[in-house]
């Protein structure tokens, strides 16, 4: 991982880049492709935040947030909605640093709870969020497993 480090928004210049990101082969069933999350963000606009995840000039993941306060369902105020780092760039903190960004945004947006839904299972990523401090809540959506991440408070408020 270098210095430059970074999160920008998908635009028409690199979401080739970000729909060919690929996952190991026993990850597919596990996580959404980046064309479909997209395609949500696309319809969700004021709700979605997809964002590409870069190492210098190099893609390497993709994380996608939906910030909605007004949900009648509080998953959905401040929810990881999707990470994908590609195959070759797994195990280099790229995740890590990811969901740090979102739960830096979701402070700035006044949120105080991250929450994350994954498939249960010994393939599948609750070992990588409960490392970063999330914790499961004993819900379950769409047959996902549901943890949060309490959060201090807004940046700079302790």
């Amino acid at each position: 991982m270098t210095a430059g480090l970074r999160l920008e928004p998908v635009t028409q210049e690199n979401v080739r880049a970000a729909c060919d990101l690929k996952l190991r082969p026993e990850q597919e069933g596990l996580v959404a492709p980046v064309a479909r999350s997209l395609a949500y963000a696309y319809t969700l606009p004021e709700v979605a935040w997809p964002r590409l995840i870069y190492d210098g000039e190099q893609p390497v993941g993709f994380v996608m947030a939906a910030f909605d306060p007004a949900s009648p369902n509080p998953l959905y105020h401040a929810y990881l909605w999707m990470l994908s780092i590609g195959a070759e760039h797994q195990g280099g903190g790229y995740g890590r640093f990811a969901v740090g960004e979102v739960c830096h945004e979701a402070q700035r947006r006044g949120q105080r709870r991250v929450t994350v839904s994954y498939t249960p299972g010994e393939k599948g990523p609750a070992g990588f969020y409960r490392r970063l401090g999330f914790r499961p809540t004993g819900e379950f959506n769409q047959g996902e497993e549901v943890a949060e991440l309490l959060l201090a408070g807004p940046p700079g408020v302790s």
